[in-house]
């Protein structure tokens, strides 16, 4: 939706899912000037006759979307202002990634205590390195290099096929970007770029989700629409644990016949195992026959939602050494990035409030093998981020009342 503020035209996007974060930022677009049409799983973006520079602060805090507002504001208009951004509260994700590359494009750029202003009349290529493969700085410099004089070379990239698909969208429209070995990428700056169409690929996050919901009720779920090779190592993980899967181009069955066996995981950037998947594993892990181990090795404070699954009944102790893997960019600090939990726990019903998007996901499934129903609070997290949790959830035969 960001890439297509720059276009020339109508872009459309399809297979659109019915997520808070959507209308968050097609509320953001229309704010400052952009049309936003929505058909069922489908948005079209078309710019406005007069772009306002200035995303009001109204968004503050709503999601992680309007820093990446920037470099295309810069484009369109020459200056830019984003308020605050928000999100899960999983552990710091500063913006320093984000201005740094915008400044190394040519901007002048300001953070203030209510958000960030940025100008350049014109941005150049540069040679950028990022401290570590953050997706959101990535997609910062995708989006503001296309259109810049010249070439950037960014070193140390994220390599998410969540990435990948940007690229692959500002391709169509008309963008020069080549991804190189060793986490690089390459963007030749082009003059414009024209509206351009796209169907997104399923969600590698609700599908690992789905498939865990089965597995930790004894069942066994069908996951339509999400690629096999976005799971490749979800897949193998699940696999060591007992799971047995069926797959097709179609869609992906996993159950558990024989049981679940406990494992040790550590969690990775793309392609190692994706930290929005830990929190679904950890319920996992409980229903699994012995000791396993967590440790989350990308955001320090990932485990917030540990306490909520304890009142559950989760066996979980959590720890600030490097459990489950080699020692990480934490394991001198004070950060509780690892778990053990033990398994399998008798889990029951209790009264929890979610604190974000994934921990709201995983608090249900602990909910939907406990003994006793369950009250769960700031089910907003959940529709923020799932595409209809209450109908999918419903389809899978669990009992929901919305208070």
């Amino acid at each position: 939706m960001v890439a297509a503020m720059m276009a020339e035209g109508p872009s459309t996007i399809r297979n659109v899912p019915e997520v808070g974060e959507v209308d968050i930022t097609a509320a953001m677009m229309e704010s400052i000037g952009y049309h936003v049409d929505r058909s069922d799983a489908e948005i079209t973006i078309t710019a406005g006759n007069a772009l306002e520079p200035r995303v009001p602060q109204a968004f503050t805090g709503l999601n992680r979307i309007p820093i990446l507002m920037l470099g295309p504001l810069l484009h369109q208009t020459g200056e830019a202002f984003v308020p605050l951004v928000g999100g899960d509260p999983i552990g710091r994700r500063p913006v320093d990634f984000h201005v740094a590359a915008l400044r190394a494009l040519g901007a002048e750029v300001e953070a203030g205590p209510n958000g960030i202003m940025a100008h350049a009349t014109k941005l150049y290529g540069a040679r950028i390195d990022l401290p570590y493969p953050s997706v959101g700085a990535t997609e910062t410099v995708l989006l503001s290099a296309v259109l810049a004089e010249g070439k950037t070379v960014l070193r140390g990239a994220a390599t998410e096929p969540e990435v990948v698909e940007l690229a692959l969208f500002l391709q169509r429209m008309g963008a020069h970007i080549e991804l190189s070995p060793d986490r690089r990428i390459v963007i030749e700056g082009v003059q414009r770029l024209r509206g351009a169409s796209t169907r997104l690929a399923g969600d590698r996050l609700e599908a690992f989700s789905y498939l865990v919901a089965g597995l930790i009720t004894g069942g066994e779920v069908r996951v339509h629409g999400c690629p096999q090779d976005r799971l490749v190592t979800a897949i193998t993980t699940l696999a060591r644990m007992g799971a047995q899967f069926d797959i097709t181009d179609e869609w992906i069955t996993a159950s558990a016949p024989g049981g679940l066996r406990p494992a040790a995981v550590h969690t990775d950037t793309h392609p190692g195992f994706m930290t929005d998947w830990q929190q679904p594993l950890m319920v996992l892990f409980t229903q699994a026959d012995g000791m396993s181990v967590l440790h989350e090795t990308v955001f320090e404070n990932r485990l917030v939602y540990v306490p909520a699954l304890q009142k559950l009944g989760c066996e979980i102790e959590v720890f600030a050494a490097c459990l489950g893997g080699p020692a990480c960019r934490f394991h001198d600090t004070n950060a509780v990035h690892s778990a053990v939990i033990r398994g399998v726990s008798k889990l029951r019903g209790a009264e929890v409030t979610l604190p974000d998007v994934r921990a709201g996901f995983s608090a249900v499934l602990a909910a939907a093998v406990a003994d006793q129903p369950s009250s769960v609070h700031g089910i907003h997290h959940i529709e923020r981020g799932y595409h209809r949790p209450f109908d999918q959830f419903a389809s899978l035969g669990l009992t929901l009342h919305r208070a």
